[in-house]
């Protein structure tokens, strides 16, 4: 990202392709660095093949991720939109799993392609794509994943969907195609963080449905969220969660995570 935000200080737009890549980590990580210096940022991954493509049976693409993220005039609020395009991302399946819930309808389907609830069925089987089946949209989701793996992979020469190695296989190197994009606002219509922060200010002022629930702002849960976090000293983990650390802890030979409380 930072060679994107050097072009598109030169040029107004940067665009740049890492080949042979790992997983990233949080997409958002890149395209706040490009907000931070007041551009338009963008960032994409693809990865393991783990979605399960409209009417397709078995995996054939990553969760995905697209990411955008652009500067207001007030610091520290951003429009951040990350989001995977998966209609979950698949450690939330795993999450269902450790924690012995159903899934959610739309989530997921089993090893033949069937929609299922059952977290240890999704598990072997694979993620649905944003929207969920055909009939409610997913085929949307679908097209959005391919996209990324057009602007990705196939930009920058890496292997493409059912090619990408395996989730958590480290037989071979991953291979990953990323593609980030920097965007100088200076270079169009004037006042554009200015002008963000009005947006901002109208989609919150919408009356909401209930009044409990009042309407946000992409980077307004991850705001909360960090707030959150911050009043309690730190991140709050499930019983399950804590207990497969330890366990990894000792398989690794390392000091297990010490809670707070």
């Amino acid at each position: 990202m930072d060679l994107a935000v050097a072009k598109a200080r030169q040029c107004g737009v940067g665009w740049v392709v890492a080949a042979n890549s790992t997983h990233f980590g949080i997409a958002g990580h890149y395209s706040l660095r490009a907000a931070g210096h007041g551009l338009i940022g963008l960032a994409f991954t693809n990865a393991s093949p783990i979605l399960v493509p409209t009417r397709a049976k078995q995996p054939a693409l990553g969760t995905n991720p697209v990411c955008m993220a652009a500067p207001t005039d007030r610091p520290g609020e951003p429009f951040l939109l990350d989001m995977a395009t998966s209609a979950v991302a698949y450690g939330k399946v795993e999450m269902k799993h450790r924690t012995g819930q159903q899934l959610p309808a739309g989530w997921a389907v089993d090893s033949e392609g069937r929609e299922t609830r059952d977290s240890e069925a999704g598990l072997h089987g694979g993620v649905l794509p944003l929207g969920g089946l055909e009939e409610t949209s997913g085929y949307k989701g679908y097209g959005l994943a391919l996209m990324v793996e057009i602007l990705c992979s196939l930009l920058a020469g890496t292997p493409v969907g059912p090619s990408v190695r395996a989730w958590k296989s480290d037989t071979a190197p991953a291979r990953l195609g990323q593609c980030f994009v920097a965007v100088d606002p200076s270079a169009f219509a004037p006042d554009f963080s200015g002008r963000l922060s009005e947006v901002a200010d109208v989609f919150r002022g919408l009356e909401p449905a209930d009044p409990d629930s009042p309407v946000l702002f992409p980077g307004d849960p991850e705001r909360a969220r960090e707030a959150d976090c911050a009043r309690r000293g730190g991140v709050a983990y499930h019983v399950n969660q804590l207990a497969h650390l330890a366990a990894l802890a000792q398989e690794c030979s390392v000091e297990p995570m010490r809670t707070v409380d």
